[in-house]
């Protein structure tokens, strides 16, 4: 009599169909995630094209100044397809986004600019921006693991309250206030670094290494204090759990329990403060841009609202809005890889 094997409850009974279903799961997941960010871009666009509309004047106005005529003003919109409805021009402008063209900025081409699309306007201060984004990122990530499993491994104590004051004191100031002190100190006071962020055009901002230090630093900062205070908090959840306290006991050595265990388990809620901490430096990148005169897509972005330039406007709202999309995608799948039990309700 052939013997019955037993069934263990914790093993699926057919391990190659579990395995599709988790596969078709992750797919299903991404594909929503994806789905969703989509729809997000379209009404982001939607609305800010509705937006700029309510603001007073156009581009035409602030062409033409104090010199304004109905005349003028009329051939200028003309010129623009200012004068057409606004589900027309969106629906105009949409066509080519969808194709990658973002169309011509008006008020370049207002200004009789020789070079108008929106294309040639951002991509030399959208690789200024990604480049002091992706120094304060690079920084970021190591110095928060840092800083949050000393205060963690010292809980209570006096490097951790150092670190909780410290964190405190920047959580507290925005980035214009932490930018001019460091320019009061660095520059008025010691004299050892320039004020201002001056990038000639079609310059690249690793040529002018002092320059980037203030704005990476303010940056940096401001999103350091929280997001250390955050990993400690999950750090010290874990250094108190029973399998850390087991591994201790079994002699495993101290620095492979914290920074082998200790860290991955302790990241995984902290993979979304990391994402809103990149977010919120896309945001925390227009002001510092404006502190130091960063010649920034936060730059442009200021002087194309001044200048009611509606596409400009309306492209790096659109591409700001992809990148706080696909920061957010990129983190739920982090998420999910660390936690195995996500996986398991995929």
């Amino acid at each position: 009599m052939a013997t019955e094997v037993p069934t263990l409850p914790w093993l699926p009974a057919d391990p190659e169909q579990e395995l599709t279903r988790r596969s078709h799961g992750a797919l299903w997941f991404v594909a929503r995630r994806v789905l969703a960010g989509v729809v997000t871009l379209i009404v982001v666009s939607l609305l800010t094209f509705a937006a700029l509309q309510i603001l007073p004047g156009n581009v035409a106005s602030v062409v033409l100044g104090r010199s304004a005529t109905p005349q003028a003003t009329k051939e200028i919109e003309a010129k623009l397809n200012l004068d057409k409805p606004f589900f027309e021009r969106y629906g105009e402008w949409f066509k080519g986004a969808v194709h990658g063209d973002f169309g011509d900025s008006s008020l370049a081409l207002a200004q009789g600019a020789s070079n108008p699309t929106i294309s040639s306007r951002i991509g030399e201060p959208l690789v200024n921006t990604l480049i002091l984004a992706g120094l304060v990122v690079v920084l970021l990530i190591p110095l928060s693991i840092l800083f949050g499993v000393i205060a963690a491994k010292a809980a209570d104590r006096l490097p951790d309250q150092a670190i909780s004051v410290s964190t405190l004191i920047f959580t507290a100031m925005p980035e214009f206030v932490i930018g001019s002190v460091l320019v009061l100190l660095f520059f008025t006071a010691l004299g050892v670094l320039p004020p201002n962020t001056i990038i000639p055009p079609g310059g690249n901002p690793f040529e002018h290494p002092d320059a980037l230090i203030m704005p990476v630093l303010t940056l940096l900062l401001t999103s350091l204090a929280w997001t250390t205070r955050l990993v400690r908090a999950g750090m010290v959840d874990v250094l108190r759990s029973d399998f850390i306290r087991y591994e201790r006991l079994n002699g495993i050595p101290e620095r492979r329990v914290i920074w082998r265990d200790g860290v991955r388990n302790g990241l995984a809620p902290s993979v979304q403060v990391f994402a809103l901490s990149i977010q919120y430096l896309i945001g925390g990148v227009i002001v510092t841009e404006a502190v130091f005169t960063y010649p920034g897509i936060g730059s442009l972005l200021v002087s194309a609202v001044l200048g009611r330039d509606v596409t400009e406007v309306q492209a790096i709202t659109v591409i700001v809005a992809a990148a706080y999309i696909t920061i957010n995608i990129i983190a739920d799948l982090l998420v999910v890889f660390l936690v195995p039990k996500l996986r398991t309700e995929l």
